[in-house]
């Protein structure tokens, strides 16, 4: 049995290198979810990534005498991340790519923790790292109107993030300001918590962020009023990286406008809308609408 095991593998690899046509039937599982081995690839695959993740979560919560138990059950998930690895990287299309691509690092970050476990201890713990290849789930179930939502949320945070270092800069100095006068009103004071400037830093971004540990606190008088005006002036503070990335977004939805219904040529619609929303007359999506070949394979750059 097990030689014709072999003989069976040896011949999978021996055509997987020597026919194109059987390459590209396993790039398009692989890749794909049109079919129904594509789709059941894809849900065993997303079905051992989470098994994989919890195995680590385990591992940490049971006693040191089931770990080799536990690192069995690792190394043969770390074998087929490998081989699936391997595998997406010789039928990639264009391999440059697939590797420089965001999944592409993730798929290879997901091997890579168990074999530097042999150099690093504990290093085997970053595999949680795989839990983000469940994105995948986005292809399988066709779900890209979602995906569409967070490619207008990534160009709206793009846009709008010089923005935010400005703010950032601004909020840095003004802790660093806050943090020093603290010092300087609370240092004097016996059992004083502040007993240097970084430590009125940290009491200063904990107090604007609204966190409050409680482990550093004012004693006198001026610095409890300080200190509520911190508190305050952080509601405010938080307030604004949202404002900025909501205006963007809004800005964002204004740039496309989505169809144009050819009866009443109101704009508007939602781009997979089939009737106007005004004159409830059918929509033109001809021009809307994307060929079923060249809107896989926009789908597969945006995943791959």
């Amino acid at each position: 049995m097990s030689k014709f095991s072999f003989k069976y593998v040896k011949s999978l690899v021996v055509r997987l290198f020597t026919d194109e046509q059987f390459k590209a039937k396993v790039g398009n599982i692989i890749f794909e979810s049109d079919t129904p081995l594509a789709k059941l690839f894809d849900v065993c695959l997303m079905g051992f990534i989470i098994l994989s993740v919890l195995i680590v979560i385990v591992e940490s919560l049971l006693p040191p005498s089931f770990s080799p138990y536990l690192h069995v059950l690792e190394w043969i998930f770390t074998l087929f991340f490998s081989v699936e690895y391997a595998l997406r990287l010789y039928c990639a299309k264009d391999r440059r790519h697939y590797f420089f691509s965001f999944f592409g690092m993730i798929d290879l970050l997901a091997t890579l923790p168990t074999y530097l476990s042999f150099f690093i201890s504990g290093a085997h713990g970053l595999m949680v790292i795989r839990i983000f290849r469940i994105i995948r789930v986005f292809r399988v179930f066709k779900l890209f109107n979602f995906l569409s939502e967070g490619h207008l949320l990534l160009q709206s945070l793009k846009e709008s993030s010089r923005k935010i270092i400005v703010f950032f800069l601004f909020v840095l100095l003004l802790v660093i300001s806050i943090g020093t006068i603290m010092y300087l009103v609370e240092s004097g004071e016996p059992d004083s918590n502040f007993t240097s400037i970084p430590k009125g830093i940290y009491w200063a971004v904990v107090t604007m962020t609204t966190v409050g540990y409680g482990d550093v606190t004012p004693t006198t008088a001026t610095g409890q009023f300080l200190s509520a005006v911190v508190m305050l002036l952080g509601y405010t503070i938080l307030a604004v990286p949202t404002g900025i990335v909501s205006a963007s977004m809004i800005s964002q939805n204004q740039k496309d406008p989505g169809q144009v219904c050819p009866h009443c040529h109101k704009v508007g619609h939602d781009l997979n809308a089939a009737f106007c929303k005004y004159c409830g007359r059918q929509l033109d999506r001809k021009s809307a609408e994307t060929p079923d070949n060249d809107k896989r394979t926009q789908e597969g750059e945006i995943i791959e």
